[in-house]
């Protein structure tokens, strides 16, 4: 099913105005709010656990959390304990991390790939309540089981962009996570990757696909948004400006192309509670469409 969500970006705003800001989307009626781990200015799990134990409805992506950080133990308890206190908002995701703060970190890894490989099946297994055994290259464990797994544990999404790792998300992930930046037709040559991949490993279900793209509305939209986007060629097939109603129509491209999850991404600092009315809006304009 189509969905819409918004980002919380923490280049552009500070943790400080978090709080305000998850009640404004809530109160808008936004499905969806997103946030990420960025090095070194917000946190995942703290953030979002404060985020669901603010609201009723709201459900709160990680995208992403990077693995070279912690233990994928640590990260299981993490997402179980956040899931089990709000059953079914939590929508996590991890990734590599970007290499230069992993090394600043003293994090970075020889190989993105294989850590890859052995964390996200591993941190499934864990969050379904299976006693996971394993000695992998980055990942070790000698029968660790969660005391408290999730009733019904979350998707776990994968955040990829290059053409190994899409495959591999697709073999090992539940879901992916696609940056911004990108053309329709981009995507779909993603999307594609990941569920040929996730076809050819025998994995049955759907793979549920989430695409950040940049957006504005009001004023001086379509500048902002091309600003945004910067020195890509194309740039409007990048991005999506407009009213609601314009920026609901444009997303539609984004879906044709195999995406499940357009989340706007807001173009530029500004009222980030007019944003997500507006997101809202468009959220609401897709799920009409759609039925």
């Amino acid at each position: 099913m189509t969905r819409i969500g918004a980002i919380f970006n923490p280049y552009t705003h500070a943790p400080d105005g978090f709080r305000d800001a998850v009640l404004a989307a809530e109160s808008a009626g936004l499905p969806e709010l997103w946030i990420w781990e960025d090095c070194f200015r917000q946190s995942a799990f703290g953030t979002v656990g404060a985020a669901l134990a603010w609201t009723d409805a709201l459900r709160i992506g990680i995208g992403i959390a990077p693995m070279p950080l912690r233990n994928v133990a640590a990260t299981a308890m993490e997402l179980a304990t956040i899931e089990r206190l709000f059953p079914g908002r939590l929508l996590p995701g991890v990734g590599h991390g970007v290499l230069d703060w992993m090394g600043q970190a003293g994090a970075r890894v020889a190989s993105p790939l294989t850590l890859m490989r052995e964390y996200v099946p591993a941190l499934r297994s864990l969050l379904a309540g299976d006693e996971v055994t394993t000695a992998g290259r980055y990942v070790s464990l000698d029968r660790v089981r969660l005391d408290y797994p999730p009733t019904s544990p979350p998707l776990v999404y994968a955040a990829a962009e290059g053409p190994k790792t899409l495959r591999l998300s697709g073999e090992v992930a539940d879901g992916t996570v696609l940056d911004s930046g990108h053309t329709a037709e981009e995507y779909a040559t993603a999307t594609a990757a990941i569920r040929e991949a996730r076809e050819v490993a025998g994995r049955g279900g759907s793979h549920d696909v989430v695409a950040y793209v940049v957006t504005a509305f009001g004023a001086d939209a379509e500048a902002r948004a091309i600003a945004d986007v910067g020195d890509k060629p194309d740039p409007a097939e990048r991005a999506l400006w407009g009213d609601p109603a314009q920026v609901a129509a444009g997303a539609q491209r984004f879906f044709d192309a195999g995406v499940d999850d357009v989340i706007l991404l807001p173009a530029s600092r500004g009222d980030i509670a007019d944003f997500y009315r507006a997101a809202a809006d468009v959220a609401r304009l897709v799920a009409a469409d759609a039925s």
